[in-house]
């Protein structure tokens, strides 16, 4: 969802000679804790409460970083978590350390409960903190961001980082109180090197903002949090995902050191990967600053195709075979009966409600076209039927609109996936970045209904960080944590998971 939709009109910033805490009552009692969330539907169709699991699933941890956390389970959301309500440890935050903050911030800091509340209860989010930030910042440099963070650091107050909000999986909940740091206002494009193919952005920058900028030059959420996060999205098959576009970043870690982690080079051999530390460490390892993003030409001419499976193995099937052709397709999107179901129901539309496959074909109009036909012949071998393109832009965008694993396993993983999902008494759906090995699950449930919410977690635990990348990672993930974070106030309780023992 674009972030745009999870925009309102802001309260305006508490004046500084009102920047004090409430009393402590409020901040143990009613007063601090998240409201219940509704259990109506807008739409009264499907079930009101989503939770969305990716097969490449990611844990999250506890509070403190002991050499072992077994029997301390503070988990905060993540795609393991099916608890609805996530609790933390809250300690009050001292007067002394707003005025620490208001002394460089000015207006740019508030306490106010109703925006405290909205950065910590993000809408798209399944899961629900009972605590919310203490106060949420909203800095303009990246001076402020480490002026902030070595602040943080002296009280040990967690720090939050907080982008575009779009996330489904409790990235900026603050189960722990602290300062959530909005990096809104730091939205510049600082710089454009068309001949490099490259731009330097500030990390509130909107992917869709930075698209419009670039529109004369030819080629939801923001940078700073696609980072964060390590996204992808349908082209990944044909640019990569994000780790793939960023050239170097710039970051303020957790003791307030700036670090760069290279230059504007296209290749480099020398040291540590460091930028590649910083993407997707989801804002437990340091706050994202400023972004040197590779920039792709913008094709001449695209196709857009799709095509009908009585099986998901044999749509999957296709995917592969059309990956191993060598075709250069730039989109392959799989959707099963059930999200096919969904999308009638949501826009009124009278699509076949079986497994099918969309593709994207670009390059020059016969090159397009030539893959296209190519790929139908595959579809046709395997058993694929009404083989449909089109290639006016209002067509295509109405086409469109509408776990990572080895390619060579995709289809079996998605046949095992959809067994274990239509034998559910749920409602389970797959969507999947076929291109390149990547699907996901949506399972839909009440949480309020107990025997839902136990089959929903039953579901969840075929899906684990450790089965992705094994124990030794995990423990490597903490050591490096607890190095660059030894007091844990980087976006505590996330990504790795408190059993994790070094």
């Amino acid at each position: 969802m674009a972030a745009a939709l999870l925009r309102r009109s802001r309260r305006a910033l508490l004046p500084l000679c009102s920047l004090r805490l409430p009393p402590p009552a409020p901040y143990h009692h009613s007063h601090s804790q998240t409201p219940p969330p509704s259990s109506s539907s807008s739409h009264g169709r499907l079930p009101a409460f989503l939770s969305f699991l990716t097969a490449a699933a990611a844990a999250a941890g506890g509070i403190t970083l002991a050499l072992c956390d077994s029997g301390v389970d503070h988990r905060v959301g993540g795609k393991e978590s099916t608890e609805l309500v996530v609790r933390g440890e809250r300690k009050r935050v001292p007067n002394e350390f707003i005025d620490d903050l208001a002394s460089f911030l000015g207006e740019n800091l508030t306490v106010d409960y109703e925006e405290r509340h909205y950065h910590g209860t993000p809408q798209n989010s399944f899961h629900k903190a009972v605590n919310v930030p203490d106060v949420v910042v909203f800095p303009r440099s990246q001076d402020e961001v480490q002026k902030i963070v070595m602040t943080c650091n002296k009280y040990k107050v967690p720090i939050v980082p907080y982008g575009g909000a779009t996330s489904i999986e409790g990235h900026t909940l603050a189960p722990h109180g602290g300062v959530c740091i909005d990096m809104s206002l730091m939205k510049k494009i600082k710089s454009l090197h068309v001949e490099d193919m490259d731009v330097v952005v500030e990390p509130g920058v909107g992917w869709i903002e930075l698209n419009e900028y670039l529109k004369p030059y030819g080629p939801g959420a923001t940078i700073g949090g696609m980072c964060a996060t390590r996204c992808s999205g349908s082209l990944a098959v044909r640019y990569g995902t994000m780790r793939d576009n960023v050239i170097n970043l710039q970051a303020v870690l957790p003791n307030g050191d700036v670090v760069k982690t290279g230059s504007r080079a296209r290749k480099s051999a020398a040291g540590y990967d460091l930028a590649r530390l910083i993407i997707g460490s989801e804002g437990t390892l340091g706050i994202i600053t400023e972004v040197t993003l590779r920039l792709q030409k913008l094709p001449s001419h695209s196709v857009v195709a799709m095509c009908n499976f009585q099986t998901i193995k044999d749509a999957a099937d296709v995917a592969i075979a059309t990956m191993l052709s060598g075709i250069q397709v730039s989109r392959v999107e799989l959707l099963d009966e059930v999200q096919i179901r969904a999308i009638n129901m949501a826009n009124g539309k009278d699509l076949p409600e079986v497994p099918t496959l969309m593709f994207e074909f670009i390059g020059t109009e016969a090159y397009a076209l030539e893959q296209t036909l190519l790929v139908q012949k595959i579809a046709t071998e395997h058993n694929g039927s009404d083989f449909v393109f089109v290639e006016e832009p209002d067509a295509k965008e109405e086409l469109w609109k509408d776990v990572c694993v080895p390619l060579s396993r995709l289809a079996e993983c998605i046949s095992v996936s959809k067994e274990k999902l239509d034998a559910s008494p749920l409602t389970c759906l797959v969507i999947a970045h076929a291109g390149d090995g990547n699907f996901h699950t949506i399972i839909l449930f009440d949480p309020s209904q107990e025997d839902q919410r136990r089959e929903a977690e039953r579901l969840n635990h075929f899906m684990y960080l450790e089965k992705e990348l094994g124990i030794e990672s995990l423990r490597t993930m903490k050591r490096i944590k607890a190095a660059l974070d030894p007091n844990n106030i980087m976006n505590p309780g996330k990504l790795i998971p408190p059993h994790v023992c070094i």
